[in-house]
């Protein structure tokens, strides 16, 4: 697996609080240059995002980020207007309080409720592995593929905790075939980007990729 194939699997990520426009611009740059399949960015920089990368690449943002409990109709509210300013990918973050209290029947219907609002667009489903239990990780693969959403991920990167290897195996054995796996958190060299990828992720929700590919060009061998 070449770098190449690694970068067309990168959403090329900056979400921290203090993100500025220039550092938004440098990403959405990096993105375009390196060829990755997204930028994830705030929500409130998608249409400016959009409006500078044009066609030349698919604008991602997050929903509920990154605790999730926000009110469903907000969490509609935000992704409805979130394709109105240009995003073709939406990252939501489920309420983990609800799956803590068993309020599995409240998690399929928001996620339901936003796979209709996205329509045709991508929807990948953050459940915060950091926080859950085996048996509850096992639930949301199932519940995520119910709902027909697109991708489960890992992680906000905002926790305890980001991707490991042993979720993305277990996502792996228990969602459907048409869910792909996202993870987040943690990738910090190519090594790790492969093994994600050879174990079922098909997308990278990382910054740390592209720095490297960068750092690696200007640092001369």
């Amino acid at each position: 697996m070449d770098k190449k194939e690694i970068f067309a699997k990168v959403d090329h990520t900056l979400l921290q609080q203090n993100a500025t426009w220039e550092e938004i611009r440098q990403i959405c740059e990096d993105a375009m240059a390196y060829q990755t399949a997204s930028v994830c960015i705030p929500p409130s920089y998608v249409k400016q995002a959009k409006e500078y990368v044009g066609d030349k690449m698919a604008v991602c943002t997050v929903i509920g980020f990154p605790n999730g409990y926000n009110t469903t109709a907000v969490k509609e509210f935000e992704t409805r207007d979130a394709i109105a300013n240009g995003a073709s990918e939406i990252d939501m973050v489920i309420n983990i309080g609800w799956v803590k209290d068993k309020r599995y029947d409240l998690v399929e219907e928001e996620i339901r409720i936003l796979k209709k609002a996205c329509g045709n667009l991508v929807l990948k489903v953050i459940i915060e592995t950091c926080l859950l239990t085996e048996e509850e990780k096992i639930k949301m693969c199932e519940i995520v593929t119910r709902a027909g959403a697109d991708y489960i991920k890992t992680s906000t990167g905002f926790s305890s905790a980001g991707a490991t290897f042993e979720d993305v195996a277990l996502f792996a054995g228990h969602v459907g075939k048409d869910v792909k796996i996202k993870v987040a958190g943690g990738i910090s060299s190519f090594a790790d980007a492969k093994r994600f990828i050879e174990l079922g992720a098909g997308r990278l929700g990382t910054s740390r990729i592209v720095k490297l590919a960068k750092n690696e060009q200007t640092s001369g061998y």
